[in-house]
């Protein structure tokens, strides 16, 4: 089977709203304004709802009540609130799955721990924008989405060859489909749009040493996926057949002494409950 056949089946991939769109043509224009950026969310008063639901919530932790999109921005700041908007809107547009093929509360639990774990092992290294870590672990196993969407009996044989002969799952879905989730995912994403660091991090995601030029970034998720498998924060299909990690990708992190996956995994657990129930509530 080849990849672009998913994209090219019968059956509607879904596309990120216009809104998203226009939102992020006026925060490139290097003219433009919070107003104008305000006026293009407020045209979809769902969104405009679950940001100030995540921005008020304790993820963030601000002291008074933010109102407005222009009080977020701000406070937040733009490149933050990119992401924000990112998170919601993709939430929001895989709905029609159904929980026989793919348990979506547990999938999107999954995905918020390991955005969360990868924000926090990212700010473990220095990273300024520990934000865009948190979007590229949501987005890490969407192209298991379109699988399941486009070839549902095709993504319960590869569950089904995992449990029979005990491999990881991108092992069997390489075997039977062609291709794993993750190249499924780096496609959706350059399909949409997306920067190019979501693209080949989530793409390289159980190979992180695959792009040089981003080895690193993808070797944050990878690790922050490994410990969420292993803390079993819900699941994408995975956890009961996990990659085992790739020791270069720890190398790769760097992380200051006394960081082991022990204490990662403390933090993460400490903090994820909070977090889950902020975006679940907004999807």
């Amino acid at each position: 089977m080849e990849i672009q056949e998913l994209f090219n089946s019968s059956v509607n991939i879904p596309s990120l709203p216009d809104v998203y769109y226009e939102f992020k043509e006026a925060m490139d224009d290097p003219e433009g304004s919070f107003d104008e950026i305000s006026n293009i969310i407020a045209t979809d008063p769902g969104l405009t709802a679950r940001l100030l639901r995540i921005v008020n919530s304790a993820y963030f932790g601000f002291p008074s009540k933010i109102e407005t999109i222009s009080h977020a921005i701000g406070v937040v700041g733009l490149e933050q609130l990119n992401n924000l908007v990112i998170s919601t809107v993709i939430m929001e547009r895989f709905k029609g799955i159904p929980d026989s093929v793919m348990n979506m509360d547990s999938f999107w639990r999954h995905s918020i721990a390991c955005g969360l774990a990868a924000k926090i092992i990212s700010s473990h290294k220095g990273e300024f924008n520990t934000e865009k870590y948190f979007v590229a672990g949501m987005l890490h196993d969407i192209g298991r989405l379109i699988i399941a969407l486009t070839t549902p009996f095709n993504i319960l044989s590869v569950f089904m060859r995992c449990k029979s002969e005990n491999i990881p799952l991108p092992d069997s879905e390489k075997d039977i489909l062609g291709f794993t989730h993750a190249d499924v995912g780096g496609l959706l994403l350059k399909n949409w749009d997306l920067p190019v660091f979501h693209q080949e991090v989530v793409g390289n995601h159980h190979q992180p040493e695959k792009n040089l030029t981003f080895a690193k970034e993808a070797s944050i998720i990878h690790v922050a996926d490994h410990i969420v498998n292993h803390l079993e924060l819900g699941d994408s299909g995975e956890s009961s057949f996990p990659s085992p990690m790739n020791k270069t990708a720890w190398d790769n992190l760097g992380l200051p002494d006394g960081i082991t996956l022990a204490s990662l995994s403390k933090e993460i657990q400490k903090s994820f409950n909070a977090t889950a129930q902020v975006f679940l509530q907004a999807a």
